[in-house]
């Protein structure tokens, strides 16, 4: 099919695809807490990821991101889930979230945050981005082979976060 029969017109809805990635090492979870001077997310703990760049897979996407956000080599990832994230306007954000291994090595230091191996029981007890307390729980439970899960996120009037799953 070629490029012009894709249907790509700006009367569609778009969305801005992003990955989103949490490596685990026996029973800790790699998480990133934001930098102070961040405009997003200072101070919370978040997975690491990015945006997926031109020419890009969202799995390259998931493996570059990692390793330049971690030093680290990201190991057997798989697709754990698919965000449709609705911000209110024409184009939208979409996340396509991984889970890997990474069994050796530190993480190297970053303008990013400060990278923290986290024990699973103690995840619920930091300040999470405001999504990761249903997502996390979900994504640390799936096993590889796991079929994809699906969300969709959006905003009500006031501003919160309304998340289906």
């Amino acid at each position: 099919m070629p490029a012009s029969d894709q249907g790509i017109t700006h009367d569609r809805y778009m969305l801005v695809p992003r990955t989103l990635v949490f490596a685990t090492r026996h029973n800790q979870v790699l998480l990133l807490e934001g930098a102070p001077d961040k405009r997003l997310w200072a101070g919370r703990y978040n997975g690491v990821g990015g945006h997926v760049e031109r020419g890009e897979d969202v799995l390259q996407t998931a493996r570059r991101e990692f390793a330049e956000e971690t030093g680290l080599e990201l190991v057997d990832p798989w697709l754990c889930g698919v965000v449709t994230v609705d911000v209110g306007q024409d184009v939208g954000v979409g996340i396509f979230v991984f889970r890997g291994k990474c069994s050796t090595g530190d993480p190297k230091p970053s303008t990013e945050g400060t990278l923290a191996w986290v024990p699973f029981e103690q995840v619920g007890d930091l300040p999470l981005v405001e999504d990761l307390y249903v997502l996390l729980p979900r994504l640390l439970a799936m096993q590889p082979g796991d079929p994809p899960f699906a969300a969709q996120y959006s905003y009500n009037e006031t501003g919160k976060l309304i998340i289906k799953m």
